[in-house]
């Protein structure tokens, strides 16, 4: 059963906690469709609340009948949700972005409203185990380190939770059709004019056609022997970094160089990634190259010498110090 792949997936990863009160972002589609026909069903025994978002990019025409499908359905059981009309083609003109991640940070943002407007505590995220291994070999196609190997975690930062992340594709639509849910398709998902419809659509399939049946299993159980050796030396980076920290204030820190260049490339490497995310919060736009240039200049240890990697941090070696320094 379903309910208890998922029920087991949240107690397995503590996605969900005794009186939580959850955003749930819902298109309309198979996967969240699914995820709140059984959130709703489990809620009571788990002792949670939950509130329906959803977001009408306006870009298909049917967006409003899979707006008027996830309000019916919202009626109809009883649950609490909203709906944001927004023109996502122009604001991704506006924003300068691809429609795909303006859409994407249109979502998230109205999901952070809502979960301040009604003080809930977690926002759940329809992804599913096929979503994973597809971000997973996008991560290979692009050069990703071993963290992209994770691919989509069941937790992020103890307020996005995924608890679909174990249940395949095919079992959810299974689901959809056994409880009569008829949920809305977006045919834009079978249109190959993207890197992920590509995979999803043609990679995936000849792979389990010519090479693997079971690929996207395999490629799962990889991805957890990976997770747990990547949260292993993330915990000695943190011991590490603890030992060699000379200051740390916000957007302020100090590491001992001395101390720094004792260590083996890959600890550095990982020291230099972990004290940036530090610094400003995050290691977007930081390269395998700038890495390789933090670190030349670290050995090097030439006096006021600085690196500006983005346009968020400068990181400065001087007296025999490493400062991290975010740019305001």
């Amino acid at each position: 059963m379903i309910e208890e792949q998922i029920l087991s997936t949240i107690k397995k990863y503590n996605l969900i906690e005794k009186k939580d009160k959850i955003i749930c972002g819902i298109s309309g589609g198979p996967d969240s469709i699914c995820m709140l026909d059984v959130l709703r069903k489990i809620k009571q025994e788990l002792d949670f609340e939950i509130i329906v978002c959803h977001v009408n990019h306006m870009i298909r025409e049917e967006s409003t009948d899979d707006e008027k499908y996830v309000e019916n359905y919202c009626k109809k059981n009883q649950i609490k949700y909203y709906v944001k009309r927004i023109d996502v083609k122009k604001y991704a003109n506006n924003k300068k972005q691809g429609t795909e991640e303006a859409g994407r940070n249109v979502r998230y943002e109205f999901f952070e409203e809502i979960l301040n407007k009604e003080k809930a505590n977690k926002i759940a995220i329809a992804h599913n185990k096929n979503d994973k291994i597809e971000t997973i070999i996008m991560n290979v196609i692009r050069g990703s380190g071993i963290s992209g190997l994770r691919g989509i975690e069941p937790k992020r930062n103890n307020k996005y939770i995924r608890p679909l992340i174990e249940i395949k594709r095919q079992d959810i639509e299974k689901y959809c059709e056994e409880n009569n849910l008829e949920p809305r398709i977006d045919k834009t998902n079978f249109i190959n004019d993207c890197t992920r419809n590509k995979i999803r659509n043609v990679a995936i399939p000849y792979i389990m056609q010519e090479f693997n049946p079971n690929i996207i299993e395999t490629i799962d159980r990889l991805s957890i022997v990976i997770s747990e050796e990547d949260d292993y030396l993330n915990n000695e980076i943190m011991d590490i970094y603890n030992k060699i920290k000379i200051k740390e204030e916000v957007g302020y820190i100090v590491l001992n160089l001395k101390e720094f260049n004792k260590k083996d490339k890959v600890i550095k490497k990982r020291l230099i990634l972990y004290t940036i995310n530090k610094t400003i919060g995050n290691v977007q736009n930081i390269d395998k190259i700038n890495i390789d240039d933090i670190i030349k200049l670290c050995e090097n240890n030439i006096g006021n010498k600085y690196l500006t990697p983005n346009k968020n941090i400068k990181i400065l070696v001087n007296k025999n110090q490493i400062f991290f320094e975010k740019i305001k």
